[in-house]
Protein backbone atom coordinates (compact mmCIF):
# COMPACT_ATOMS: atom_id res chain seq x y z
CA UNK A 1 0.00 0.00 0.00
CA UNK A 2 1.60 3.40 -1.15
CA UNK A 3 1.75 6.64 -0.05
CA UNK A 4 -1.32 8.48 -0.68
CA UNK A 5 -1.84 12.25 -0.52
CA UNK A 6 -3.33 14.27 2.42
CA UNK A 7 -6.01 15.03 0.35
CA UNK A 8 -6.86 11.24 -0.59
CA UNK A 9 -6.66 10.15 3.38
CA UNK A 10 -9.24 12.70 3.85
CA UNK A 11 -12.02 11.64 1.21
CA UNK A 12 -11.42 8.17 2.78
CA UNK A 13 -12.47 9.49 5.97
CA UNK A 14 -15.09 11.22 4.67
CA UNK A 15 -16.55 8.22 2.57
CA UNK A 16 -16.71 5.81 5.96
CA UNK A 17 -20.16 4.91 7.38
CA UNK A 18 -19.75 5.85 10.59
CA UNK A 19 -22.80 5.70 13.02
CA UNK A 20 -22.89 7.52 16.79
CA UNK A 21 -22.04 5.35 19.59
CA UNK A 22 -25.41 5.33 20.84
CA UNK A 23 -27.58 7.63 22.78
CA UNK A 24 -29.32 8.14 26.32
CA UNK A 25 -31.20 10.59 28.49
CA UNK A 26 -28.86 12.12 31.56
CA UNK A 27 -30.13 14.76 33.93
CA UNK A 28 -29.98 18.24 32.06
CA UNK A 29 -26.77 19.66 34.12
CA UNK A 30 -24.49 16.90 33.34
CA UNK A 31 -24.53 17.08 29.36
CA UNK A 32 -22.49 19.84 28.78
CA UNK A 33 -20.29 19.51 25.91
CA UNK A 34 -22.14 16.60 24.99
CA UNK A 35 -24.39 16.20 21.73
CA UNK A 36 -28.35 16.74 21.22
CA UNK A 37 -29.73 13.41 19.67
CA UNK A 38 -32.77 15.22 19.58
CA UNK A 39 -34.96 18.70 18.43
CA UNK A 40 -35.70 20.47 21.46
CA UNK A 41 -38.87 22.41 20.47
CA UNK A 42 -40.65 25.19 22.48
CA UNK A 43 -43.92 23.35 24.40
CA UNK A 44 -45.74 26.43 24.37
CA UNK A 45 -45.35 30.22 24.19
CA UNK A 46 -42.36 32.11 26.43
CA UNK A 47 -43.93 34.49 27.67
CA UNK A 48 -47.67 33.01 27.80
CA UNK A 49 -49.24 36.10 28.89
CA UNK A 50 -47.89 39.94 28.20
CA UNK A 51 -45.49 40.18 30.78
CA UNK A 52 -43.98 43.52 31.77
CA UNK A 53 -39.84 43.98 31.08
CA UNK A 54 -39.52 46.65 33.80
CA UNK A 55 -40.61 47.84 36.93
CA UNK A 56 -42.83 50.72 36.80
CA UNK A 57 -46.84 51.23 36.37
CA UNK A 58 -49.14 49.68 34.04
CA UNK A 59 -51.58 51.69 32.46
CA UNK A 60 -53.60 52.10 29.19
CA UNK A 61 -51.38 54.17 26.71
CA UNK A 62 -53.61 56.70 25.46
CA UNK A 63 -54.37 57.64 28.97
CA UNK A 64 -51.61 59.49 29.09
CA UNK A 65 -52.72 62.41 28.02
CA UNK A 66 -54.53 62.95 31.44
CA UNK A 67 -51.44 63.76 32.63
CA UNK A 68 -52.02 61.89 35.97
CA UNK A 69 -53.19 58.52 36.83
CA UNK A 70 -54.60 57.55 40.18
CA UNK A 71 -52.96 54.49 41.54
CA UNK A 72 -55.37 51.38 41.88
CA UNK A 73 -53.19 48.75 42.99
CA UNK A 74 -49.39 47.14 43.40
CA UNK A 75 -48.80 43.66 41.00
CA UNK A 76 -45.70 41.97 42.10
CA UNK A 77 -43.99 40.01 39.90
CA UNK A 78 -44.73 35.77 40.53
CA UNK A 79 -48.74 37.39 41.27
CA UNK A 80 -51.88 35.82 39.51
CA UNK A 81 -52.95 39.14 37.74
CA UNK A 82 -56.07 37.20 35.86
CA UNK A 83 -58.23 39.45 37.94
CA UNK A 84 -56.46 42.69 37.96
CA UNK A 85 -57.97 45.02 35.05
CA UNK A 86 -56.84 48.60 34.36
CA UNK A 87 -59.90 50.94 34.38
CA UNK A 88 -59.81 54.39 32.29
CA UNK A 89 -57.61 56.95 34.66
CA UNK A 90 -56.10 54.31 36.78
CA UNK A 91 -52.64 52.93 36.93
CA UNK A 92 -51.11 49.51 38.80
CA UNK A 93 -47.88 49.59 40.23
CA UNK A 94 -46.21 46.49 38.32
CA UNK A 95 -42.82 44.69 38.85
CA UNK A 96 -40.27 43.30 36.04
CA UNK A 97 -41.45 39.97 35.22
CA UNK A 98 -45.34 40.15 36.46
CA UNK A 99 -48.13 39.80 34.49
CA UNK A 100 -49.72 42.78 32.61
CA UNK A 101 -52.92 43.23 34.01
CA UNK A 102 -56.05 43.16 31.86
CA UNK A 103 -56.57 46.31 29.44
CA UNK A 104 -53.42 47.98 30.10
CA UNK A 105 -51.13 48.00 27.24
CA UNK A 106 -48.33 50.26 28.46
CA UNK A 107 -45.95 50.10 30.84
CA UNK A 108 -44.45 53.73 31.97
CA UNK A 109 -41.42 53.16 33.97
CA UNK A 110 -40.85 54.58 37.39
CA UNK A 111 -38.00 57.01 36.12
CA UNK A 112 -40.82 58.81 34.06
CA UNK A 113 -43.37 59.78 36.62
CA UNK A 114 -43.69 61.32 39.97
CA UNK A 115 -45.89 60.16 42.85
CA UNK A 116 -48.43 62.59 44.47
CA UNK A 117 -51.12 61.53 47.60
CA UNK A 118 -51.78 58.27 45.49
CA UNK A 119 -51.39 59.31 42.27
CA UNK A 120 -48.65 59.26 38.97
CA UNK A 121 -47.93 62.65 37.21
CA UNK A 122 -46.32 61.63 33.85
CA UNK A 123 -42.97 63.65 32.99
CA UNK A 124 -41.92 61.96 30.23
CA UNK A 125 -44.62 60.21 28.22
CA UNK A 126 -43.78 56.92 26.16
CA UNK A 127 -45.03 55.00 22.75
CA UNK A 128 -48.33 52.83 23.38
CA UNK A 129 -47.20 48.83 24.16
CA UNK A 130 -43.22 50.45 25.56
CA UNK A 131 -42.13 47.98 28.23
CA UNK A 132 -44.69 45.17 27.65
CA UNK A 133 -43.45 41.86 26.49
CA UNK A 134 -45.51 40.06 23.92
CA UNK A 135 -46.94 36.72 23.95
CA UNK A 136 -44.30 34.42 22.31
CA UNK A 137 -41.48 36.89 22.26
CA UNK A 138 -38.90 34.16 23.52
CA UNK A 139 -40.09 31.89 21.52
CA UNK A 140 -43.48 30.30 20.07
CA UNK A 141 -44.92 26.75 20.78
CA UNK A 142 -43.95 24.28 18.16
CA UNK A 143 -40.67 25.89 17.29
CA UNK A 144 -37.45 24.14 17.07
CA UNK A 145 -35.00 25.72 19.61
CA UNK A 146 -32.21 23.53 19.79
CA UNK A 147 -30.93 21.55 15.94
CA UNK A 148 -30.31 17.88 17.03
CA UNK A 149 -26.89 17.72 16.53
CA UNK A 150 -25.86 20.65 18.52
CA UNK A 151 -23.24 20.76 21.23
CA UNK A 152 -24.76 21.67 24.72
CA UNK A 153 -22.99 24.91 25.50
CA UNK A 154 -24.38 27.68 28.39
CA UNK A 155 -27.20 29.04 26.48
CA UNK A 156 -28.54 25.85 25.29
CA UNK A 157 -28.43 24.59 28.90
CA UNK A 158 -30.29 27.26 29.49
CA UNK A 159 -32.91 27.21 27.03
CA UNK A 160 -33.82 23.66 28.04
CA UNK A 161 -33.82 24.30 31.64
CA UNK A 162 -36.53 27.29 30.64
CA UNK A 163 -38.69 24.35 29.17
CA UNK A 164 -38.20 21.82 32.12
CA UNK A 165 -35.98 19.70 30.16
CA UNK A 166 -35.28 17.70 32.89
CA UNK A 167 -33.33 14.86 31.15
CA UNK A 168 -32.55 15.30 27.47
CA UNK A 169 -31.68 12.79 24.66
CA UNK A 170 -28.00 12.80 24.14
CA UNK A 171 -25.49 10.82 21.94
CA UNK A 172 -22.72 8.75 24.01
CA UNK A 173 -19.44 9.55 24.45
CA UNK A 174 -16.95 7.50 22.48
CA UNK A 175 -14.66 5.84 24.34
CA UNK A 176 -10.86 6.25 22.88
CA UNK A 177 -8.17 4.22 24.54
CA UNK A 178 -4.82 5.83 24.75
CA UNK A 179 -1.29 3.16 23.64
CA UNK A 180 2.03 4.61 23.91
CA UNK A 181 4.42 1.83 22.64
CA UNK A 182 8.50 1.79 22.99
CA UNK A 183 11.16 0.61 25.16
CA UNK A 184 12.64 3.60 25.80
CA UNK A 185 9.40 5.25 27.14
CA UNK A 186 9.23 5.93 30.69
CA UNK A 187 5.74 6.30 32.61
CA UNK A 188 5.01 9.25 34.28
CA UNK A 189 6.79 9.71 38.12
CA UNK A 190 8.86 6.87 36.86
CA UNK A 191 12.60 6.83 37.58
CA UNK A 192 14.81 6.75 34.90
CA UNK A 193 18.00 4.69 34.96
CA UNK A 194 19.07 4.63 31.40
CA UNK A 195 20.05 8.36 29.47
CA UNK A 196 18.67 7.01 26.10
CA UNK A 197 14.74 6.79 27.77
CA UNK A 198 12.36 9.60 27.20
CA UNK A 199 9.40 10.42 29.37
CA UNK A 200 5.86 9.79 27.80
CA UNK A 201 4.27 13.06 27.08
CA UNK A 202 2.62 11.58 24.24
CA UNK A 203 -0.20 9.44 25.77
CA UNK A 204 -1.01 12.45 28.39
CA UNK A 205 -1.18 15.15 25.42
CA UNK A 206 -3.56 12.96 23.55
CA UNK A 207 -5.79 12.12 26.78
CA UNK A 208 -6.45 15.87 27.37
CA UNK A 209 -7.49 16.54 23.75
CA UNK A 210 -9.68 13.59 23.67
CA UNK A 211 -11.36 14.80 27.03
CA UNK A 212 -11.71 18.97 25.72
CA UNK A 213 -13.38 17.37 22.63
CA UNK A 214 -16.00 15.40 23.90
CA UNK A 215 -15.23 12.09 24.48
CA UNK A 216 -14.12 9.75 27.27
CA UNK A 217 -10.31 8.37 27.36
CA UNK A 218 -9.20 5.19 28.57
CA UNK A 219 -5.34 5.93 29.24
CA UNK A 220 -3.49 2.69 28.83
CA UNK A 221 0.36 3.82 29.39
CA UNK A 222 3.03 2.64 27.47
CA UNK A 223 3.94 -0.89 26.87
CA UNK A 224 7.59 -2.40 25.58
CA UNK A 225 8.23 -2.42 21.31
CA UNK A 226 7.54 -6.96 21.96
CA UNK A 227 4.87 -7.63 19.10
CA UNK A 228 2.96 -10.05 21.93
CA UNK A 229 3.04 -7.21 24.41
CA UNK A 230 1.69 -4.71 21.68
CA UNK A 231 -1.07 -7.00 20.74
CA UNK A 232 -1.72 -8.19 23.84
CA UNK A 233 -2.66 -4.50 24.84
CA UNK A 234 -4.25 -3.68 21.61
CA UNK A 235 -6.85 -6.59 22.17
CA UNK A 236 -7.37 -5.59 25.46
CA UNK A 237 -7.76 -2.07 24.29
CA UNK A 238 -10.41 -3.34 21.09
CA UNK A 239 -12.90 -4.72 24.17
CA UNK A 240 -13.70 -1.71 26.04
CA UNK A 241 -12.62 1.44 23.35
CA UNK A 242 -14.31 2.89 20.22
CA UNK A 243 -11.13 4.27 19.10
CA UNK A 244 -7.91 2.66 19.63
CA UNK A 245 -5.04 5.41 19.33
CA UNK A 246 -1.56 4.25 19.22
CA UNK A 247 1.60 6.04 19.07
CA UNK A 248 5.18 4.96 17.95
CA UNK A 249 5.78 1.90 16.20
CA UNK A 250 4.24 2.37 12.53
CA UNK A 251 7.25 3.45 10.83
CA UNK A 252 9.76 1.11 9.10
CA UNK A 253 12.44 -0.40 12.09
CA UNK A 254 12.94 -3.48 13.16
CA UNK A 255 10.88 -3.08 16.49
CA UNK A 256 8.06 -1.13 14.51
CA UNK A 257 5.51 -3.70 15.41
CA UNK A 258 2.31 -2.02 15.26
CA UNK A 259 1.35 -1.88 11.93
CA UNK A 260 1.79 -5.68 11.45
CA UNK A 261 0.19 -6.13 14.75
CA UNK A 262 -3.15 -4.26 13.56
CA UNK A 263 -3.24 -6.22 10.04
CA UNK A 264 -2.06 -9.51 10.92
CA UNK A 265 -2.89 -10.27 14.74
CA UNK A 266 -6.28 -8.13 14.95
CA UNK A 267 -7.56 -9.02 11.63
CA UNK A 268 -8.24 -4.90 10.93
CA UNK A 269 -8.94 -3.48 7.25
CA UNK A 270 -6.35 -1.23 7.31
CA UNK A 271 -7.89 1.82 5.53
CA UNK A 272 -4.49 3.18 4.57
CA UNK A 273 -0.81 3.98 5.69
CA UNK A 274 1.17 6.65 5.08
CA UNK A 275 0.18 10.03 3.47
CA UNK A 276 2.38 12.33 1.88
CA UNK A 277 2.12 15.11 5.03
CA UNK A 278 4.89 16.32 7.61
CA UNK A 279 4.39 15.36 10.27
CA UNK A 280 3.41 12.26 10.79
CA UNK A 281 3.32 10.29 6.83
CA UNK A 282 3.73 7.14 8.35
CA UNK A 283 -0.05 7.74 10.40
CA UNK A 284 -2.09 4.40 9.94
CA UNK A 285 -6.32 4.44 9.85
CA UNK A 286 -7.64 0.73 10.15
CA UNK A 287 -10.50 -0.72 11.02
CA UNK A 288 -12.47 -3.59 12.18
CA UNK A 289 -16.25 -3.44 12.46
CA UNK A 290 -17.29 -0.63 13.69
CA UNK A 291 -14.07 0.23 15.95
CA UNK A 292 -11.38 2.46 14.51
CA UNK A 293 -7.25 1.94 14.90
CA UNK A 294 -5.30 4.87 14.64
CA UNK A 295 -1.42 4.28 14.88
CA UNK A 296 0.47 7.42 14.93
CA UNK A 297 3.82 8.40 14.79
CA UNK A 298 5.66 8.32 18.01
CA UNK A 299 7.22 12.06 18.14
CA UNK A 300 5.41 14.49 20.26
CA UNK A 301 4.68 16.93 18.24
CA UNK A 302 3.56 14.68 15.33
CA UNK A 303 1.40 12.55 17.57
CA UNK A 304 -0.36 15.66 17.87
CA UNK A 305 -0.61 16.90 14.71
CA UNK A 306 -1.96 13.11 13.21
CA UNK A 307 -4.50 13.19 15.83
CA UNK A 308 -5.89 16.69 15.32
CA UNK A 309 -6.08 15.46 11.40
CA UNK A 310 -7.28 11.79 11.60
CA UNK A 311 -8.30 11.20 15.03
CA UNK A 312 -10.96 13.95 15.74
CA UNK A 313 -12.86 13.42 12.69
CA UNK A 314 -13.83 9.57 13.98
CA UNK A 315 -14.71 11.11 17.27
CA UNK A 316 -17.03 13.37 15.98
CA UNK A 317 -19.54 11.67 13.97
CA UNK A 318 -19.61 8.58 16.95
CA UNK A 319 -20.56 12.15 18.84
CA UNK A 320 -22.99 12.84 16.42
CA UNK A 321 -22.23 15.32 14.44
CA UNK A 322 -19.30 16.72 12.39
CA UNK A 323 -15.60 17.96 12.53
CA UNK A 324 -13.76 20.21 10.30
CA UNK A 325 -10.79 21.48 10.49
CA UNK A 326 -10.46 25.23 12.15
CA UNK A 327 -8.86 26.82 9.50
CA UNK A 328 -8.22 30.73 9.31
CA UNK A 329 -6.89 33.01 6.66
CA UNK A 330 -3.62 34.92 7.70
CA UNK A 331 -1.06 37.07 6.26
CA UNK A 332 2.41 35.94 6.71
CA UNK A 333 4.62 38.40 8.79
CA UNK A 334 7.92 36.87 7.38
CA UNK A 335 8.93 34.54 4.57
CA UNK A 336 8.52 30.42 4.65
CA UNK A 337 10.78 27.95 3.81
CA UNK A 338 9.13 25.12 2.77
CA UNK A 339 11.27 21.84 3.38
CA UNK A 340 9.94 19.26 1.75
CA UNK A 341 8.58 18.69 -1.61
CA UNK A 342 5.33 16.69 -2.53
CA UNK A 343 4.19 17.08 0.55
CA UNK A 344 1.72 18.74 2.32
CA UNK A 345 3.34 20.80 5.55
CA UNK A 346 1.61 21.58 8.92
CA UNK A 347 4.43 23.99 10.01
CA UNK A 348 4.37 24.97 14.04
CA UNK A 349 3.72 29.33 13.85
CA UNK A 350 2.43 31.97 15.97
CA UNK A 351 -1.48 33.36 15.17
CA UNK A 352 -1.83 37.03 15.99
CA UNK A 353 -5.10 38.56 15.56
CA UNK A 354 -4.59 41.97 14.89
CA UNK A 355 -7.70 44.77 14.58
CA UNK A 356 -9.35 41.47 13.27
CA UNK A 357 -7.36 39.93 10.53
CA UNK A 358 -4.61 37.35 11.10
CA UNK A 359 -1.38 36.92 11.06
CA UNK A 360 1.49 34.65 11.79
CA UNK A 361 4.82 34.48 12.14
CA UNK A 362 7.60 31.79 13.57
CA UNK A 363 8.37 34.20 16.70
CA UNK A 364 9.59 31.46 19.25
CA UNK A 365 9.43 28.37 17.31
CA UNK A 366 12.18 26.56 16.49
CA UNK A 367 13.31 24.22 13.73
CA UNK A 368 14.24 20.74 13.70
CA UNK A 369 12.76 17.06 13.93
CA UNK A 370 9.14 16.51 14.73
CA UNK A 371 9.71 15.94 18.67
CA UNK A 372 9.60 19.80 19.38
CA UNK A 373 6.17 20.06 21.18
CA UNK A 374 6.93 23.32 22.73
CA UNK A 375 6.37 24.60 19.34
CA UNK A 376 2.47 24.48 19.94
CA UNK A 377 2.84 27.06 23.32
CA UNK A 378 2.16 30.35 23.58
CA UNK A 379 -0.43 31.09 21.23
CA UNK A 380 0.16 28.48 18.26
CA UNK A 381 -1.50 27.93 14.89
CA UNK A 382 -0.17 25.12 11.63
CA UNK A 383 0.43 26.81 8.79
CA UNK A 384 -1.07 24.64 6.03
CA UNK A 385 0.74 24.34 2.89
CA UNK A 386 -0.19 22.09 0.04
CA UNK A 387 1.86 19.73 -1.36
CA UNK A 388 1.81 21.52 -4.28
CA UNK A 389 2.81 24.76 -2.82
CA UNK A 390 6.65 26.02 -2.58
CA UNK A 391 7.98 28.67 -0.25
CA UNK A 392 5.94 31.85 0.67
CA UNK A 393 6.74 35.28 1.24
CA UNK A 394 6.43 37.75 3.73
CA UNK A 395 2.82 39.39 3.18
CA UNK A 396 1.16 36.27 1.53
CA UNK A 397 -1.92 34.99 2.36
CA UNK A 398 -1.81 31.44 3.67
CA UNK A 399 -4.23 29.31 5.62
CA UNK A 400 -3.32 28.38 9.51
CA UNK A 401 -4.57 25.89 11.28
CA UNK A 402 -6.52 27.37 14.71
CA UNK A 403 -5.18 25.19 17.71
CA UNK A 404 -6.80 27.27 20.33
Amino acid sequence: MGFISYEESMDILSSLDIEPVGVRKLPLTQTVSMVLAEDVVATENSPLYPTSAMDGYAIIGSDQSLGRLEIAEINPAGSDAKDLEVLPGKAIKTFTGALMPKNADTLIPIENVSVEEGFIKIEEPVEVGFSVRPVGENFKEGEVLIKKGSTIGFAEIGVMASLNVVAPLVYQKPKVAILATGSEVLELGECSDNPAQIRSSNNYTLEALVASHGAEAIQLGSVHDERSAITDAMKSALKSADIVVTTGGVSVGDYDFVKDVVRDELGCEVLFKGVRIKPGQHVMVARRGEKFIVALPGFAYSSTVTFLLYVLPLLYRMRGCEYELPVVTATLKEGFAKKTKNKTEFAACRLLLENGEYFCDFEGKRGGSSAIMTNLLGGAGLLLVDESEGDKEAGEKVRVVRLD
